[in-house]
């Protein structure tokens, strides 16, 4: 599933490291995720939206 979370993410001014920490995962994760590689939870997906200011919707492109 394709996203907008990088976009997004340097819009706010927050690190893979920074969003990492306040989802409570791995930077690894949200690198895997930002690069298509892993697709979220529907919790860790709500929680980048939340700390990115955005919805769900927002961050994800249905494809």
């Amino acid at each position: 599933m394709k996203n907008h979370i990088k976009k997004l993410r340097r819009s706010v001014k927050i690190s893979q490291e920074e969003l990492a920490k306040l989802c409570k995962v791995s930077r690894q994760t949200i690198n895997a995720i930002e690069n298509d590689k892993y697709d979220p939870t529907l919790q860790l997906a709500f929680n980048i939206a939340n700390v990115l200011e955005t919805t769900v919707d927002e961050l994800f492109i249905n494809k």
